[in-house]
């Protein structure tokens, strides 16, 4: 029953939004905001971790195309040693993104929270949310069981064993999405009061 649940969980999550993510910057949408999902710059052992590296990359590409004009870098700051959204701002800096047209959200636990999060505290209902496909595809389908209009753009995915327990882990986390929606609803950790996304005056 369990993997029946999870299989079907898959199957609905990857045909629902199908028609939502793009994998080509000149097809994209033009779009005033974009989201990143976070991700650590290294893996344990101090190696490059290429799910972050592919993720700015695309996002520095659609800014320097002219798709997004403002960028919220959405992830985990629970430890006082560990910081992904400023890691990820950083980075977006250093490769050419103005530091004024980044947020930082430091309450992004999961890609549930980082979703809500965007509507009820950043006041985004229109948003591109980059990162791979296979993460896309769960983030596209919590945003727009909220009415959000979202699509996605897929950063270029990590092959061979560098990425499969992040692969199989995801085959999980479709599951435990479909759970918090309709199952037993959920509500992102924190939330807070409203806040206005940053930009160049």
């Amino acid at each position: 029953m369990l993997t029946m649940f999870v299989t079907a969980s898959n199957i609905w999550v990857n045909g629902s939004t199908r028609n939502f993510l793009y994998d080509e910057v000149n097809t994209v949408p033009k779009t005033e905001v974009a989201m990143v999902l976070g991700t650590s710059r290294t893996l344990p052992g101090g190696r490059k971790n290429l799910f972050f590296e592919y993720r700015i990359r695309a996002a520095v590409d659609l800014f320097k195309a002219g798709k997004i004009n403002r960028v919220v870098v959405s992830g985990d700051n629970s430890q006082k040693n560990y910081n992904e959204p400023s890691m990820m701002k950083e980075e977006l800096v250093r490769l050419g993104v103005p530091e004024c047209k980044i947020t930082c959200d430091f309450a992004g636990l999961r890609t549930f929270d980082s979703i809500l999060r965007m509507k009820k505290v950043f006041g985004q209902n229109k948003f591109i949310v980059i990162s791979q496909k296979f993460h896309n595809q769960r983030a596209v389908f919590i945003a727009r069981k909220h009415g959000m209009d979202v699509i996605g753009f897929n950063a270029k995915d990590v092959e061979g064993t560098n990425g499969l327990k992040t692969h199989i882990r995801e085959y999980f986390a479709r599951a435990r999405a479909v759970i918090d929606l309709y199952v037993w609803p959920a509500k992102a950790k924190f939330l807070g009061k409203m806040e206005e996304l940053g930009d160049c005056y």
